[in-house]
């Protein structure tokens, strides 16, 4: 990245971006030499009357307070900090735009230990009077909305304070926006500010040469030991001679991520502007070993503890064939599930065949599903062609369970729009299923099915966000419910549906026994404020329905408000929901983002 560091005296004087100098550095050297090899004489403390917007400044980086938690401080070395500090205390106030800074310094001993009481007004905060971008290179003729895109990033506005680590920010921001999309070897070619202490007042210029137009070659594969290198070939979603766009290496890096065989994935590309036709895309790897196991345990409001597990062996047959045994178990839900998977073939498609069981017990309800199927799927637009045979079985209050079978081949469709997976701001999140099975091809009875959810993100500003949530389901028979596998239902309630309700509490009431339905509609608003990058809070809005008939459907609403966390693990959510309906108050844990 070009430009060169920024020197606020030099700047006071009209010139810019100059090098510190020598005399300066001999100082420095110096002082460091003098402390590691004097005596241990001098202790003192340092009392700095400062505002807050400088205080915390100066307790971190001058020296004269840095070098008080030390015990090796001799007479002449104190004496040359306590000398230094008027001017240490302008070059540091100064990068956070206070050019004309009073600073008083007053030592005193109390029972044989000096106190330094160090008193700076720092003045008037400098103000950006103007900004002013230059752009150069193949952006201005070829795509202007990437200098846009630029310009956008660039986050100093006209009358925003001047500090010098948001004016390296803004051209830091402004120049990976620039290189996001065809221009890789973009750089900054000349940077300048000036100050007027006068009128405290900053000019601000930059100027940017976004080079020419990159495009993307073929891949360089390292890492590979145990797997063949052509599986990372085959889920690539990018074609030999593409404009670069960071967006495509991230999906890339996602395809390859999202296969067994890897446990890292980084990727790289060449930036030599003179070389930049199908420039090599660098992918590093590191494998899995042919077993693991991976397990966990957590807690979610709706289901309790849970504990799960799974071990895979990924060379079946010597052929990377993935075999994987998996379980999950927890206070509503038992789970497991086998399955056989071969590598993704030259288009990117993964086959499978598979068989599950699941057993639900919820609302004074219990289903049990099992199922056999094979499926055809491909990660890089998320489509999966599923053939499967359920073999149900729910109980309830009352006597005599129900049944139900069928031969179900099935659709499911994924898109994923977001500016970040795991803590997205803006951008959306779209899926769809559809399904159907025919009486007499080992099934009870004909049904059609669609389920349909979608999240929006909607930033406001740089601290909120408005988020909202739709989810239809609807099972189209002729005939009742019970002829349908009850697992091919549905129910609403719960963290990730209606808040204000128990989990998979809304559906048919039938003595006392939360039965499943053949339509399903929740919605959700929530609005979040973050007060910092990782702390926020929301306020929201739910409302659902799950019912056998369209034209008795009573919609459930609930409010709420809660706490957002974006982990180290991923997003947590607190919530605290009132159910308009029922009247009751609910709490909810959840961890992640229900896709």
């Amino acid at each position: 990245m070009a430009g060169r560091s920024f020197d606020p005296l030099r700047a006071m004087r009209g010139l810019s971006e100059t090098r510190p100098r020598a005399s300066a550095w001999v100082l420095a050297l110096a002082a460091c030499s003098a402390l590691a090899s004097a005596p241990a004489e001098a202790k003192y403390t340092v009392d700095i009357d400062a505002p807050r917007s400088v205080k915390s400044l100066l307790k971190e980086h001058l020296d004269l307070s840095r070098f008080a938690k030390r015990d090796d401080v001799s007479d002449d070395q104190f004496q040359f900090l306590v000398t230094a500090a008027p001017k240490d205390v302008r070059d540091l106030i100064a990068t956070a735009g206070y050019f004309t800074p009073v600073v008083r310094t007053d030592v005193t001993t109390d029972d044989g230990k000096r106190v330094i009481k160090l008193s700076v007004d720092p003045g008037p905060q400098t103000k950006v009077a103007s900004v002013q971008l230059h752009f150069q290179g193949a952006v201005t003729t070829e795509d202007r909305a990437q200098e846009n895109a630029a310009r956008f990033a660039f986050s100093i506005n006209e009358g925003d304070p001047f500090t010098q680590s948001t004016w390296d920010d803004a051209k830091n921001t402004a120049l990976r926006a620039l290189q996001s999309k065809r221009y890789l070897g973009a750089k900054i070619v000349k940077s300048q500010t000036r100050i007027n202490p006068r009128t405290q007042i900053a000019d601000l210029s930059v100027t940017f040469d976004s080079g020419p137009t990159f495009t993307l070659g073929k891949l360089d594969i390292s890492g590979t030991k145990r797997y063949p290198a052509w599986i990372i070939d085959h889920v690539n979603p990018i074609q030999p001679g593409e404009v670069y766009d960071v967006a495509r290496l991230n999906e890339l890096q996602r395809q390859v991520q999202n296969t067994p065989y890897y446990a890292s994935v980084a990727i790289d590309t060449d930036s030599d502007v003179n070389k930049p036709t199908e420039t090599p895309m660098h992918v590093k790897v590191s494998e899995y070993p042919y077993n693991s196991i991976r397990y966990g345990v957590g807690y979610a409001t709706d289901t309790g503890f849970h504990i799960q597990g799974a071990y895979s062996y990924l060379d079946t047959f010597g052929k990377a064939y993935p075999f994987t045994i998996s379980g999950r178990l927890d206070q509503t839900q038992q789970y497991g599930r086998v399955q056989l998977a071969m590598p993704p073939d030259s288009h990117g498609w993964v086959n499978a065949v598979f068989g599950s069981y699941t057993i639900t017990n919820v609302s004074y309800t219990n289903i049990y599903s099992a199922r056999v199927g094979v499926q055809r799927s491909r990660q890089n637009i998320d489509t999966t062609f599923l053939l499967m045979f359920y073999d149900d079985r729910l109980t309830q209050n009352l006597p005599n369970p129900s049944t139900a079978r069928a031969l179900v081949p099935a659709w499911t469709w994924v898109r994923r729009n977001v500016d970040d997976p795991l803590f997205p701001r803006s951008g959306n999140i779209v899926r769809a299923e559809a399904s159907f099975a025919v009486k007499g091809v080992m099934t009870d009875q004909t049904f059609a099915r669609l389920y349909t959810n979608a999240s929006q993100y909607v930033p406001l500003g740089k601290r909120d966000i408005l988020v909202f949530r739709a989810e239809f389901g609807g099972v189209f028979t002729s005939g009742p419910s019970t002829g349908v596998p009850a697992s091919l239902l549905f129910r609403a309630g719960g963290a990730n549906s209606v808040r204000g309700y128990s989990y998979l509490s809304i559906g048919n009431n039938v003595d006392g026994s939360i039965l499943p339905t053949k339509y399903m509609v929740t919605g959700s608003s929530e609005y979040q404020h973050w007060f910092t990058h990782d702390r926020g809070g929301a306020v929201f809005f739910d409302i659902g329905t799950a019912t056998d008939t369209w034209g008795e459907r009573v919609f459930q609403p609930g409010v709420g408000f809660g706490a957002r966390w974006r982990s180290p693990v991923g997003p947590v959510n607190v919530d605290l929901a009132y159910g308009l309906k029922n009247k009751s108050i609910k709490p909810y844990l959840t961890l992640g983002i229900a896709f």
